[in-house]
């Protein structure tokens, strides 16, 4: 409450109420369908890209791929050749299940893991990309892949 200079109190809740009114309103105008399918496209398309820049053909992976995971990743405890595979090929399988919508949550948590795996052992630095990936991903663990996904349609999930 304020005065003014008349001494009459001024009341701001109708502004307040009014504010709130419009942003429930916006925040209603978009659906969740939408904003998941949009986080399931950008999140699938960063992780395809990646992918497909460690393979030469389908799946055979390039000599570089190895030399990355050697030298520049360079993550404990797994050997060079396992990490170069699994990486690789859960990019893939992980994009894929994002884009189809099929086992999206998944598919978000396995890309959340390799997120996690980057964020904490290859590339601290790039913590804001990694949030932002983060808060993509965690928007499809937490509520679904929505209704323009083949979990939607196969099994009538969100």
């Amino acid at each position: 409450m304020q005065t003014n200079n008349d001494t009459h109190t001024v009341s701001n809740a109708p502004c307040r109420r009014a504010l709130h009114a419009s942003r429930a309103a916006l925040a209603g105008a978009v659906p969740h369908s939408v904003i998941a399918l949009l986080a399931r496209i950008a999140m699938g398309s960063t992780f395809w890209l990646s992918a497909r820049t460690k393979v030469d053909g389908l799946l055979t992976l390039k000599d570089s791929t190895f030399f990355l995971f050697e030298n520049e990743y360079a993550l404990p405890a797994l050997p060079v050749n396992v990490a170069a595979y699994l990486a690789t090929y859960s990019e893939h399988l992980f994009a894929l299940m994002l884009f189809v919508g099929l086992g999206s949550r998944l598919g978000a948590a396995g890309m959340l893991g390799i997120t996690a795996v980057i964020q904490l052992l290859v590339y601290p630095s790039a913590w804001p990309t990694h949030l932002g990936w983060a808060v993509l991903l965690l928007v499809i663990i937490a509520h679904g892949p929505g209704k323009l996904s083949l979990d939607h349609v196969l099994f009538g999930r969100r």
